[in-house]
């Protein structure tokens, strides 16, 4: 398994990306909060990146492997996708 934690050129993009659509500002901050690991602040990359476990099994998946890096758009699609689930589960 590949190590999948983001390099700073993925994390810019996907900074970039998430800011130009407002409507997913406070899904992406929801879901950086839920899917930090404890204690990151104290440890590198001092990013609330999620675990690289987490990452290695949204990637498998999505890809049908786990060492198929992401993109800032699978980023943002699965944002959206995080926002309209939570807006049905309301109903």
């Amino acid at each position: 398994m590949k190590r999948l934690i983001p390099r700073s050129k993925f994390v810019l993009a996907v900074v970039i990306a998430v800011s130009r659509r407002p409507r997913l500002w406070v899904t992406a901050f929801r879901q950086m909060v839920l899917l930090a690991p404890k204690g990151w602040l104290s440890r590198t990359p001092f990013l609330p990146v999620p675990a690289p476990d987490y990452l290695a099994f949204r990637t498998l998946t999505q890809y049908g492997s786990d060492d198929h890096p992401p993109t800032s758009r699978d980023v943002v699609e699965y944002l959206m996708w995080c926002g309209d689930m939570r807006r049905l589960a309301q109903r």
